[in-house]
Protein backbone atom coordinates (compact mmCIF):
# COMPACT_ATOMS: atom_id res chain seq x y z
CA UNK A 1 0.00 0.00 0.00
CA UNK A 2 1.34 3.34 -0.93
CA UNK A 3 2.68 5.26 1.65
CA UNK A 4 1.76 9.17 2.21
CA UNK A 5 4.09 11.86 0.75
CA UNK A 6 7.09 13.52 3.25
CA UNK A 7 5.57 16.79 4.13
CA UNK A 8 7.11 20.01 5.34
CA UNK A 9 4.65 20.10 7.98
CA UNK A 10 2.72 17.89 9.43
CA UNK A 11 -0.85 19.83 11.02
CA UNK A 12 -2.50 17.31 14.07
CA UNK A 13 -6.12 19.48 14.40
CA UNK A 14 -8.10 20.74 12.05
CA UNK A 15 -9.82 23.69 14.42
CA UNK A 16 -8.81 27.26 14.33
CA UNK A 17 -5.35 26.95 15.59
CA UNK A 18 -4.73 24.10 12.93
CA UNK A 19 -5.94 25.11 10.12
CA UNK A 20 -4.63 29.18 10.68
CA UNK A 21 -1.11 27.57 11.05
CA UNK A 22 -1.80 24.68 7.69
CA UNK A 23 -2.81 28.22 5.91
CA UNK A 24 0.67 30.14 7.47
CA UNK A 25 2.75 27.42 6.48
CA UNK A 26 1.14 27.57 2.87
CA UNK A 27 2.01 30.64 2.56
CA UNK A 28 5.45 30.15 2.91
CA UNK A 29 5.85 28.05 0.09
CA UNK A 30 6.42 24.43 1.78
CA UNK A 31 4.24 21.70 1.47
CA UNK A 32 1.95 21.24 4.10
CA UNK A 33 -0.95 18.68 5.10
CA UNK A 34 -3.53 18.42 8.09
CA UNK A 35 -4.97 15.28 9.97
CA UNK A 36 -8.00 15.68 12.01
CA UNK A 37 -10.15 12.61 13.51
CA UNK A 38 -13.11 14.57 12.61
CA UNK A 39 -14.07 16.48 9.49
CA UNK A 40 -12.44 20.15 10.66
CA UNK A 41 -15.99 21.93 10.63
CA UNK A 42 -16.92 19.80 13.31
CA UNK A 43 -13.43 20.85 15.27
CA UNK A 44 -14.71 22.36 18.80
CA UNK A 45 -13.79 25.42 17.99
CA UNK A 46 -17.10 25.50 16.59
CA UNK A 47 -18.73 26.04 19.99
CA UNK A 48 -16.83 29.38 20.65
CA UNK A 49 -19.41 31.85 21.33
CA UNK A 50 -18.86 35.32 22.65
CA UNK A 51 -16.15 37.20 20.45
CA UNK A 52 -13.07 37.48 19.71
CA UNK A 53 -10.34 40.62 21.64
CA UNK A 54 -8.40 43.06 20.35
CA UNK A 55 -7.45 46.60 20.83
CA UNK A 56 -7.63 48.67 17.92
CA UNK A 57 -6.29 52.38 17.51
CA UNK A 58 -8.99 54.09 16.19
CA UNK A 59 -11.06 52.88 19.44
CA UNK A 60 -8.89 54.74 21.48
CA UNK A 61 -7.61 51.82 22.51
CA UNK A 62 -4.35 50.81 23.40
CA UNK A 63 -2.54 47.05 23.07
CA UNK A 64 -0.90 47.70 26.53
CA UNK A 65 -4.48 47.87 27.88
CA UNK A 66 -5.05 44.56 26.78
CA UNK A 67 -2.09 42.92 27.67
CA UNK A 68 -1.90 44.44 31.00
CA UNK A 69 -6.13 42.76 31.77
CA UNK A 70 -4.68 39.57 30.26
CA UNK A 71 -1.56 39.59 32.77
CA UNK A 72 -4.09 40.70 35.55
CA UNK A 73 -6.19 38.17 34.89
CA UNK A 74 -3.46 35.54 34.50
CA UNK A 75 -2.51 36.17 37.98
CA UNK A 76 0.57 36.81 37.39
CA UNK A 77 1.33 34.07 35.90
CA UNK A 78 1.11 34.76 32.15
CA UNK A 79 4.75 34.86 30.45
CA UNK A 80 4.24 38.82 29.59
CA UNK A 81 6.48 38.46 26.17
CA UNK A 82 3.63 36.36 25.09
CA UNK A 83 0.96 38.00 25.91
CA UNK A 84 2.68 41.75 24.20
CA UNK A 85 2.77 39.61 20.80
CA UNK A 86 -0.65 38.39 21.70
CA UNK A 87 -1.95 41.76 21.94
CA UNK A 88 0.16 44.19 19.63
CA UNK A 89 -0.54 41.45 16.75
CA UNK A 90 -4.36 41.00 17.53
CA UNK A 91 -5.81 43.94 15.31
CA UNK A 92 -4.23 42.90 12.01
CA UNK A 93 -5.69 39.51 12.41
CA UNK A 94 -8.76 40.95 12.69
CA UNK A 95 -8.77 43.30 10.00
CA UNK A 96 -7.18 40.19 8.34
CA UNK A 97 -9.67 37.70 9.35
CA UNK A 98 -12.61 40.18 8.05
CA UNK A 99 -11.04 40.32 4.60
CA UNK A 100 -11.25 36.91 4.54
CA UNK A 101 -14.98 36.39 5.18
CA UNK A 102 -15.72 36.32 8.76
CA UNK A 103 -19.15 39.19 9.14
CA UNK A 104 -18.34 40.62 12.64
CA UNK A 105 -21.52 42.41 13.68
CA UNK A 106 -21.23 46.03 13.02
CA UNK A 107 -22.44 49.10 14.84
CA UNK A 108 -24.83 51.99 13.99
CA UNK A 109 -22.19 53.78 12.03
CA UNK A 110 -21.18 50.54 10.05
CA UNK A 111 -18.06 49.85 11.67
CA UNK A 112 -16.95 46.61 13.37
CA UNK A 113 -18.67 46.35 16.47
CA UNK A 114 -18.10 45.42 19.93
CA UNK A 115 -18.82 44.17 23.49
CA UNK A 116 -17.55 43.91 27.01
CA UNK A 117 -16.13 40.59 28.07
CA UNK A 118 -14.83 39.68 31.65
CA UNK A 119 -11.75 41.22 33.19
CA UNK A 120 -11.77 44.00 31.06
CA UNK A 121 -12.76 47.70 31.18
CA UNK A 122 -13.02 48.34 27.54
CA UNK A 123 -15.51 46.77 24.97
CA UNK A 124 -12.57 45.21 22.54
CA UNK A 125 -14.47 41.77 21.55
CA UNK A 126 -15.22 41.74 18.25
CA UNK A 127 -18.06 38.79 17.56
CA UNK A 128 -20.43 37.52 15.34
CA UNK A 129 -23.57 37.32 17.51
CA UNK A 130 -23.06 34.12 19.99
CA UNK A 131 -21.64 32.02 17.38
CA UNK A 132 -18.62 33.42 16.53
CA UNK A 133 -16.09 30.56 16.73
CA UNK A 134 -18.44 28.81 14.13
CA UNK A 135 -18.48 31.53 11.85
CA UNK A 136 -14.35 32.00 11.85
CA UNK A 137 -14.28 27.70 11.47
CA UNK A 138 -16.51 28.09 8.15
CA UNK A 139 -14.13 30.85 6.18
CA UNK A 140 -10.99 29.30 7.16
CA UNK A 141 -12.14 26.30 5.85
CA UNK A 142 -12.71 28.12 3.06
CA UNK A 143 -9.39 29.42 2.97
CA UNK A 144 -8.25 25.93 3.24
CA UNK A 145 -10.38 24.18 -0.09
CA UNK A 146 -8.86 27.38 -1.95
CA UNK A 147 -5.43 26.60 -1.37
CA UNK A 148 -6.38 22.95 -2.10
CA UNK A 149 -4.52 21.57 0.94
CA UNK A 150 -4.64 17.89 2.08
CA UNK A 151 -6.55 17.40 4.38
CA UNK A 152 -6.66 13.27 5.85
CA UNK A 153 -9.75 13.80 7.51
CA UNK A 154 -11.00 11.36 9.98
CA UNK A 155 -7.56 9.78 11.01
CA UNK A 156 -6.45 8.98 14.57
CA UNK A 157 -3.23 9.45 15.80
CA UNK A 158 -1.71 6.81 18.00
CA UNK A 159 1.86 8.15 18.59
CA UNK A 160 4.31 10.68 17.67
CA UNK A 161 7.85 9.38 15.86
CA UNK A 162 11.15 10.35 16.66
CA UNK A 163 14.57 9.82 14.10
CA UNK A 164 18.08 8.60 15.55
CA UNK A 165 18.51 12.52 16.71
CA UNK A 166 15.24 11.81 18.80
CA UNK A 167 14.11 15.16 16.53
CA UNK A 168 10.24 14.56 16.19
CA UNK A 169 9.85 13.33 12.03
CA UNK A 170 6.28 12.83 11.75
CA UNK A 171 3.59 10.47 13.42
CA UNK A 172 1.24 6.74 13.01
CA UNK A 173 -2.07 7.22 12.65
CA UNK A 174 -5.04 4.80 11.05
CA UNK A 175 -7.52 5.54 9.22
CA UNK A 176 -11.31 5.25 11.55
CA UNK A 177 -13.04 4.41 8.01
CA UNK A 178 -10.66 1.45 7.26
CA UNK A 179 -8.72 0.84 10.21
CA UNK A 180 -5.67 0.78 8.03
CA UNK A 181 -2.80 1.92 9.97
CA UNK A 182 -0.20 4.74 7.94
CA UNK A 183 3.82 6.53 8.76
CA UNK A 184 3.71 9.79 8.33
CA UNK A 185 7.17 11.38 7.77
CA UNK A 186 7.10 15.40 8.06
CA UNK A 187 9.96 17.73 9.11
CA UNK A 188 7.49 19.10 11.46
CA UNK A 189 4.74 18.42 13.34
CA UNK A 190 2.48 20.98 14.62
CA UNK A 191 0.43 20.09 17.13
CA UNK A 192 -3.14 21.84 16.95
CA UNK A 193 -5.35 19.38 18.22
CA UNK A 194 -7.78 21.17 21.19
CA UNK A 195 -8.23 20.55 24.77
CA UNK A 196 -8.39 17.78 27.19
CA UNK A 197 -12.37 19.01 28.31
CA UNK A 198 -13.69 15.51 28.44
CA UNK A 199 -11.51 14.74 31.67
CA UNK A 200 -13.93 15.98 33.54
CA UNK A 201 -17.61 15.39 33.87
CA UNK A 202 -20.09 17.73 33.24
CA UNK A 203 -18.18 19.61 30.28
CA UNK A 204 -18.58 22.84 28.34
CA UNK A 205 -16.55 20.84 25.92
CA UNK A 206 -16.79 18.14 22.94
CA UNK A 207 -16.76 14.62 23.16
CA UNK A 208 -13.97 14.62 20.97
CA UNK A 209 -11.82 16.92 23.27
CA UNK A 210 -9.92 13.91 24.92
CA UNK A 211 -6.27 15.58 25.13
CA UNK A 212 -4.83 13.23 22.65
CA UNK A 213 -2.08 16.09 21.71
CA UNK A 214 -1.15 16.73 25.12
CA UNK A 215 -0.71 13.29 25.94
CA UNK A 216 0.93 12.23 22.60
CA UNK A 217 3.68 15.04 23.10
CA UNK A 218 4.13 13.97 26.98
CA UNK A 219 4.48 10.28 25.65
CA UNK A 220 7.28 11.59 23.52
CA UNK A 221 9.15 13.64 25.41
CA UNK A 222 7.88 17.36 25.69
CA UNK A 223 7.19 18.78 29.15
CA UNK A 224 3.04 19.75 30.10
CA UNK A 225 3.25 23.04 31.67
CA UNK A 226 0.52 24.27 33.77
CA UNK A 227 -1.55 21.42 33.83
CA UNK A 228 -3.29 22.50 37.24
CA UNK A 229 -4.85 25.53 35.90
CA UNK A 230 -8.19 24.77 34.42
CA UNK A 231 -10.73 27.25 34.15
CA UNK A 232 -14.65 26.56 35.07
CA UNK A 233 -16.39 28.68 33.29
CA UNK A 234 -19.48 30.86 35.40
CA UNK A 235 -22.30 30.26 33.16
CA UNK A 236 -23.19 26.55 32.22
CA UNK A 237 -26.46 24.51 32.63
CA UNK A 238 -26.69 21.97 35.35
CA UNK A 239 -25.83 18.36 34.37
CA UNK A 240 -25.40 19.22 30.63
CA UNK A 241 -22.69 21.71 31.20
CA UNK A 242 -23.97 23.37 28.54
CA UNK A 243 -22.28 26.66 27.94
CA UNK A 244 -24.26 30.05 28.31
CA UNK A 245 -21.75 32.36 26.68
CA UNK A 246 -20.01 35.24 28.98
CA UNK A 247 -21.70 37.66 26.18
CA UNK A 248 -24.74 37.51 28.24
CA UNK A 249 -23.14 39.08 30.95
CA UNK A 250 -21.07 41.26 28.69
CA UNK A 251 -24.52 42.70 27.34
CA UNK A 252 -25.85 43.23 30.88
CA UNK A 253 -27.40 40.10 32.35
CA UNK A 254 -26.94 39.81 35.62
CA UNK A 255 -26.28 37.04 38.70
CA UNK A 256 -28.68 36.53 41.54
CA UNK A 257 -28.70 33.95 43.70
CA UNK A 258 -31.83 32.73 45.68
CA UNK A 259 -33.15 36.04 47.58
CA UNK A 260 -32.86 37.90 44.18
CA UNK A 261 -29.68 39.73 45.52
CA UNK A 262 -26.94 40.49 42.80
CA UNK A 263 -24.57 38.75 44.82
CA UNK A 264 -21.29 39.95 42.74
CA UNK A 265 -21.39 43.49 44.13
CA UNK A 266 -20.00 41.39 47.63
CA UNK A 267 -17.29 39.97 45.26
CA UNK A 268 -16.43 42.25 43.00
CA UNK A 269 -18.06 45.98 43.79
CA UNK A 270 -16.25 47.38 40.53
CA UNK A 271 -16.53 44.93 38.16
CA UNK A 272 -19.61 43.04 39.01
CA UNK A 273 -20.62 40.22 36.91
CA UNK A 274 -17.35 41.10 34.61
CA UNK A 275 -14.84 40.01 36.80
CA UNK A 276 -12.53 37.57 35.76
CA UNK A 277 -13.72 34.41 35.06
CA UNK A 278 -12.09 32.87 38.54
CA UNK A 279 -13.51 35.26 40.43
CA UNK A 280 -17.06 34.94 39.48
CA UNK A 281 -17.17 31.08 39.45
CA UNK A 282 -15.71 30.92 43.13
CA UNK A 283 -18.18 33.49 44.41
CA UNK A 284 -21.28 31.39 42.15
CA UNK A 285 -19.63 28.38 44.05
CA UNK A 286 -19.92 30.11 47.95
CA UNK A 287 -23.29 31.22 47.20
CA UNK A 288 -24.16 27.53 46.65
CA UNK A 289 -22.22 26.04 49.22
CA UNK A 290 -23.66 28.58 51.83
CA UNK A 291 -27.13 27.90 51.10
CA UNK A 292 -27.71 30.76 49.12
CA UNK A 293 -28.38 28.60 45.54
CA UNK A 294 -31.27 27.08 44.18
CA UNK A 295 -30.72 23.13 43.29
CA UNK A 296 -27.00 23.37 43.18
CA UNK A 297 -27.30 26.79 40.75
CA UNK A 298 -27.79 30.79 41.06
CA UNK A 299 -29.83 32.47 38.47
CA UNK A 300 -28.80 34.57 35.08
CA UNK A 301 -31.19 36.97 34.54
CA UNK A 302 -31.64 38.51 31.01
CA UNK A 303 -34.99 39.60 31.28
CA UNK A 304 -34.35 43.16 30.92
CA UNK A 305 -32.51 42.86 27.91
CA UNK A 306 -36.02 42.71 26.25
CA UNK A 307 -36.72 39.44 23.57
CA UNK A 308 -35.84 41.68 20.23
CA UNK A 309 -32.40 42.15 21.69
CA UNK A 310 -32.12 38.65 23.14
CA UNK A 311 -33.22 37.02 20.10
CA UNK A 312 -30.69 39.27 17.91
CA UNK A 313 -27.47 39.38 19.58
CA UNK A 314 -27.65 36.36 22.14
CA UNK A 315 -30.11 34.31 19.60
CA UNK A 316 -27.86 30.51 20.11
CA UNK A 317 -28.44 30.93 23.95
CA UNK A 318 -32.17 31.88 24.03
CA UNK A 319 -32.66 28.65 21.59
CA UNK A 320 -30.63 26.63 23.71
CA UNK A 321 -32.50 27.88 27.32
CA UNK A 322 -35.69 26.83 25.66
CA UNK A 323 -34.57 24.14 24.03
CA UNK A 324 -32.29 22.15 27.50
CA UNK A 325 -34.16 24.15 30.09
CA UNK A 326 -37.61 24.94 28.56
CA UNK A 327 -37.29 28.70 30.09
CA UNK A 328 -37.67 31.82 27.91
CA UNK A 329 -34.93 34.13 28.76
CA UNK A 330 -37.08 37.27 28.48
CA UNK A 331 -39.80 35.74 31.17
CA UNK A 332 -37.78 34.19 33.64
CA UNK A 333 -34.06 33.49 35.08
CA UNK A 334 -31.39 30.32 33.83
CA UNK A 335 -30.63 28.08 36.63
CA UNK A 336 -26.91 28.45 35.70
CA UNK A 337 -23.25 27.13 37.99
CA UNK A 338 -19.48 26.36 37.39
CA UNK A 339 -18.48 24.10 34.78
CA UNK A 340 -15.22 22.86 33.51
CA UNK A 341 -14.81 25.01 30.65
CA UNK A 342 -11.02 25.35 29.39
CA UNK A 343 -7.25 24.10 30.26
CA UNK A 344 -4.55 27.12 30.64
CA UNK A 345 -1.72 24.90 30.47
CA UNK A 346 -0.67 22.40 28.26
CA UNK A 347 2.57 21.54 26.11
CA UNK A 348 4.93 23.88 26.99
CA UNK A 349 6.12 26.10 23.56
CA UNK A 350 7.87 29.78 23.02
CA UNK A 351 5.96 32.38 20.89
CA UNK A 352 7.16 30.92 17.89
CA UNK A 353 4.98 27.42 18.60
CA UNK A 354 8.22 25.43 19.13
CA UNK A 355 8.30 22.59 21.92
CA UNK A 356 11.84 23.31 22.44
CA UNK A 357 13.79 25.79 23.95
CA UNK A 358 16.39 26.92 21.70
CA UNK A 359 18.48 28.62 24.53
CA UNK A 360 18.78 25.12 26.41
CA UNK A 361 16.89 26.09 29.55
CA UNK A 362 14.53 23.62 29.60
CA UNK A 363 14.21 20.26 27.78
CA UNK A 364 11.85 19.67 25.00
CA UNK A 365 11.09 17.81 21.49
CA UNK A 366 12.81 19.37 18.42
CA UNK A 367 10.66 19.73 15.36
CA UNK A 368 7.50 19.48 17.61
CA UNK A 369 5.27 22.91 17.18
CA UNK A 370 1.89 22.96 19.02
CA UNK A 371 -0.61 26.20 19.37
CA UNK A 372 -3.94 26.70 20.55
CA UNK A 373 -5.63 25.19 23.78
CA UNK A 374 -3.20 21.93 23.63
CA UNK A 375 -0.52 24.42 23.80
CA UNK A 376 1.07 26.88 27.00
CA UNK A 377 2.61 29.76 25.38
CA UNK A 378 2.02 31.12 28.38
CA UNK A 379 -1.14 33.97 27.43
CA UNK A 380 -3.35 32.61 30.12
CA UNK A 381 -1.39 31.62 33.14
CA UNK A 382 -3.68 30.94 36.10
CA UNK A 383 -6.85 32.42 34.02
CA UNK A 384 -8.06 32.73 31.11
CA UNK A 385 -9.82 36.07 30.17
CA UNK A 386 -13.04 35.56 27.96
CA UNK A 387 -11.90 35.91 24.12
CA UNK A 388 -8.57 35.66 24.06
CA UNK A 389 -8.99 32.42 23.22
CA UNK A 390 -10.17 32.53 20.01
CA UNK A 391 -6.94 35.00 19.36
CA UNK A 392 -5.03 32.65 20.47
CA UNK A 393 -5.69 30.08 18.36
CA UNK A 394 -4.98 33.09 15.42
CA UNK A 395 -2.42 34.85 16.30
CA UNK A 396 -0.28 31.52 17.43
CA UNK A 397 -1.38 29.28 14.99
CA UNK A 398 -0.06 32.22 12.54
CA UNK A 399 3.10 32.00 14.55
CA UNK A 400 3.41 28.22 14.76
CA UNK A 401 2.89 27.78 10.80
CA UNK A 402 5.50 30.85 9.82
CA UNK A 403 7.95 28.96 12.12
CA UNK A 404 7.56 25.46 11.28
CA UNK A 405 7.97 26.40 7.66
CA UNK A 406 11.13 28.05 8.23
CA UNK A 407 12.39 25.57 10.17
CA UNK A 408 11.76 22.97 7.73
CA UNK A 409 13.30 24.66 5.00
CA UNK A 410 16.65 24.04 7.31
CA UNK A 411 16.70 20.91 7.69
CA UNK A 412 17.21 17.36 5.72
CA UNK A 413 14.14 14.55 4.93
CA UNK A 414 13.28 12.52 7.71
CA UNK A 415 15.35 9.11 7.71
CA UNK A 416 12.20 6.99 9.61
CA UNK A 417 11.62 3.14 8.89
CA UNK A 418 7.83 1.66 8.22
CA UNK A 419 9.19 -0.88 11.33
CA UNK A 420 8.02 2.10 13.99
CA UNK A 421 4.67 1.35 12.75
CA UNK A 422 4.37 -2.19 13.80
CA UNK A 423 4.41 -1.10 17.54
CA UNK A 424 1.13 0.93 17.45
CA UNK A 425 -0.72 -1.90 14.85
CA UNK A 426 0.08 -4.82 17.52
CA UNK A 427 -1.14 -2.28 20.36
CA UNK A 428 -4.26 -2.07 18.61
CA UNK A 429 -4.68 -5.42 17.63
CA UNK A 430 -4.06 -6.52 21.08
CA UNK A 431 -6.88 -4.21 22.21
CA UNK A 432 -9.26 -5.81 19.88
CA UNK A 433 -8.09 -9.43 20.91
CA UNK A 434 -9.17 -9.10 24.57
CA UNK A 435 -11.91 -11.56 25.46
CA UNK A 436 -14.10 -11.61 28.38
CA UNK A 437 -16.86 -9.06 30.03
CA UNK A 438 -13.85 -7.13 31.37
CA UNK A 439 -14.64 -2.97 32.15
CA UNK A 440 -16.33 -0.99 29.90
CA UNK A 441 -14.49 2.10 28.60
CA UNK A 442 -17.41 4.41 29.76
CA UNK A 443 -17.72 3.46 33.16
CA UNK A 444 -13.91 4.06 33.45
CA UNK A 445 -14.62 7.11 31.79
CA UNK A 446 -16.79 8.80 34.09
CA UNK A 447 -15.51 7.91 37.10
CA UNK A 448 -12.85 9.67 36.01
CA UNK A 449 -14.76 12.52 35.25
CA UNK A 450 -16.85 12.70 38.09
CA UNK A 451 -13.37 12.50 40.26
CA UNK A 452 -12.03 15.32 38.82
CA UNK A 453 -14.87 17.44 39.17
CA UNK A 454 -15.03 16.59 42.86
CA UNK A 455 -11.28 16.94 43.89
CA UNK A 456 -10.02 19.59 41.44
CA UNK A 457 -12.57 21.76 40.53
CA UNK A 458 -13.16 25.03 41.57
CA UNK A 459 -12.10 24.32 45.47
CA UNK A 460 -9.03 22.00 46.04
CA UNK A 461 -7.13 20.51 48.95
CA UNK A 462 -4.84 18.14 49.82
CA UNK A 463 -6.26 15.40 50.86
CA UNK A 464 -9.19 15.47 48.69
CA UNK A 465 -5.98 16.05 45.38
CA UNK A 466 -4.35 12.36 47.11
CA UNK A 467 -8.10 11.30 46.93
CA UNK A 468 -7.99 12.16 43.20
CA UNK A 469 -4.74 10.48 42.55
CA UNK A 470 -5.28 7.57 44.27
CA UNK A 471 -8.18 6.83 42.25
CA UNK A 472 -6.45 7.91 38.80
CA UNK A 473 -4.53 5.30 39.32
CA UNK A 474 -6.93 2.96 40.34
CA UNK A 475 -8.58 3.49 36.94
CA UNK A 476 -5.23 3.46 35.10
CA UNK A 477 -4.81 0.07 36.93
CA UNK A 478 -7.91 -1.00 35.75
CA UNK A 479 -7.73 0.77 31.73
CA UNK A 480 -5.73 -2.78 30.39
CA UNK A 481 -8.64 -5.13 31.39
CA UNK A 482 -11.10 -2.58 29.42
CA UNK A 483 -12.51 -5.47 26.73
CA UNK A 484 -14.16 -3.62 23.15
CA UNK A 485 -17.15 -5.67 21.85
CA UNK A 486 -16.83 -4.81 18.38
CA UNK A 487 -13.71 -6.60 16.76
CA UNK A 488 -13.71 -4.94 13.25
CA UNK A 489 -11.71 -2.48 11.61
CA UNK A 490 -14.66 0.16 9.96
CA UNK A 491 -15.25 3.14 12.09
CA UNK A 492 -14.82 0.99 15.54
CA UNK A 493 -15.49 3.63 18.12
CA UNK A 494 -15.36 1.50 20.66
CA UNK A 495 -11.90 1.37 19.96
CA UNK A 496 -11.29 5.02 19.80
CA UNK A 497 -13.18 5.88 22.98
CA UNK A 498 -10.38 3.17 24.99
CA UNK A 499 -7.46 4.82 23.44
CA UNK A 500 -8.93 8.42 24.01
CA UNK A 501 -9.65 7.41 27.35
CA UNK A 502 -5.85 6.22 27.90
CA UNK A 503 -5.01 9.74 26.77
CA UNK A 504 -7.03 11.62 29.04
CA UNK A 505 -6.05 9.19 32.01
CA UNK A 506 -2.19 10.58 31.40
CA UNK A 507 -4.14 14.14 31.05
CA UNK A 508 -5.68 13.95 34.25
CA UNK A 509 -2.49 12.88 36.30
CA UNK A 510 -1.04 15.73 34.91
CA UNK A 511 -3.27 17.85 36.48
CA UNK A 512 -3.51 16.50 40.01
CA UNK A 513 0.31 16.23 40.21
CA UNK A 514 0.54 20.16 39.43
CA UNK A 515 -2.27 21.10 41.58
CA UNK A 516 -0.55 18.84 44.70
CA UNK A 517 2.54 20.58 43.66
CA UNK A 518 1.53 24.43 43.55
CA UNK A 519 0.92 25.31 47.48
CA UNK A 520 -0.88 28.23 46.86
CA UNK A 521 -4.03 29.84 45.29
CA UNK A 522 -3.38 31.72 41.99
CA UNK A 523 -5.97 32.24 39.26
CA UNK A 524 -8.05 29.36 38.96
CA UNK A 525 -6.19 26.99 41.12
CA UNK A 526 -7.94 27.99 44.75
CA UNK A 527 -6.22 25.67 47.48
CA UNK A 528 -8.60 25.73 50.93
CA UNK A 529 -5.61 25.16 52.62
CA UNK A 530 -3.35 27.67 51.09
CA UNK A 531 -5.30 30.24 50.61
CA UNK A 532 -3.36 33.17 49.41
CA UNK A 533 -1.11 33.93 46.59
CA UNK A 534 2.28 33.00 46.95
CA UNK A 535 4.77 35.39 44.73
CA UNK A 536 7.98 34.75 46.53
CA UNK A 537 7.77 30.55 46.14
CA UNK A 538 5.12 30.27 42.95
CA UNK A 539 6.12 33.06 40.32
CA UNK A 540 7.17 30.12 38.45
CA UNK A 541 5.68 27.48 36.04
CA UNK A 542 5.67 23.62 36.33
CA UNK A 543 6.87 21.76 34.02
CA UNK A 544 5.95 17.63 34.19
CA UNK A 545 7.75 15.21 32.58
CA UNK A 546 6.08 11.80 31.52
CA UNK A 547 7.84 9.04 33.40
CA UNK A 548 6.03 5.47 32.18
CA UNK A 549 3.96 3.50 35.37
CA UNK A 550 5.77 6.13 37.53
CA UNK A 551 4.73 9.60 39.14
CA UNK A 552 5.99 12.61 36.49
CA UNK A 553 8.77 14.55 37.01
CA UNK A 554 9.07 17.83 37.84
CA UNK A 555 10.33 21.26 36.66
CA UNK A 556 10.04 24.78 37.28
CA UNK A 557 10.70 27.58 34.97
CA UNK A 558 10.96 31.77 36.29
CA UNK A 559 7.51 34.24 34.90
CA UNK A 560 9.07 35.99 32.06
CA UNK A 561 8.31 39.81 33.27
CA UNK A 562 8.65 42.29 30.80
CA UNK A 563 6.57 45.44 32.62
CA UNK A 564 3.57 44.66 34.86
CA UNK A 565 5.16 43.42 38.37
CA UNK A 566 2.54 41.67 40.47
CA UNK A 567 -0.48 43.55 42.15
CA UNK A 568 -3.03 42.62 44.10
CA UNK A 569 -5.80 41.23 42.33
CA UNK A 570 -9.25 43.76 42.67
CA UNK A 571 -12.01 43.77 40.53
Amino acid sequence: MTSPPIYDVLVVGAGLAGMRAALSAHQQGVSVAILTKVHPIRSHSNAAQGGINAALTDREDKWEDHAFETVKGSDYLADQDGVEVLSQEAGQDIITLEHMGVIFNRNEEGHLGTRRFGGQKKARTFFVSDFTGQAMLHVLYEQLMQANLPVYEEWFVTSLVKDDQGHCAGLVAFEIRTGRFSLFRAKTVIMASGGLGRVYEPSTNALICTGDGMALAYRAGAPLMDMEMVQYHPTTLKGKGLLITEAARGEGAYLLNKDGDRFMKHYAPTMLELASRDVVSRAEQIEINEGRGIKGCVLLDCRHLGRPFLQDRLGQIYAEAQTFASIDLAEEPLPIRPGMHYQMGGIKTDTEGRCWDTTGTWKGLPGLFAAGETACVSLHGGNRLGANSLLDTIVFGRRAGHCAAEYARTIPLPSISEHLMENDQQFVASLLARQGPGERAAAIRLEMGRTMNRYVSVFREQEGLETARQQIQELKARWPAITIQDKGQVFNTGMIAVLELSFMLDCAEAIIEGALTRTESRGAHFRTDYLDRDDEDWLKHILLYHQPGKIPDAGFLPVHITQWQPQIRVY
